[in-house]
């Protein structure tokens, strides 16, 4: 992997801190950057926990609503959506 040098202002408790890990783990500094951006971007793809209880309660609003169309229709919609898969893609309706 190629690297980049880059320049950031750090508070220096930060920079306390990359220092006495670094120290700490016999690497360099910018190792231990390295490996904090990587395990805060893996945390931040995921969903928190607010936003999951976001979409829990969309989806609790979602099954509570009373149904609008007839399940023979929801089903022949299913079946045309199964066969354009098949083809390998939707049609357009």
């Amino acid at each position: 992997m190629g690297m980049v040098k880059v320049t950031y202002t750090l508070d220096q408790a930060t920079v306390a801190a990359i220092r006495r890990t670094a120290e700490r783990l016999g690497t360099p500094q910018s190792h231990v950057v390295r490996e904090a951006v990587a395990e805060y971007a893996a945390r931040a793809d995921r969903v928190s926990e607010r936003e999951r209880l976001r979409m829990l309660g969309i989806l609790k609003a979602l099954r509570a609503a009373p149904v609008t169309r007839a399940a023979a229709r929801a089903d022949a919609e299913l079946r045309q959506l199964r066969a354009a898969r098949r083809r390998g893609g939707r049609r357009s309706a």
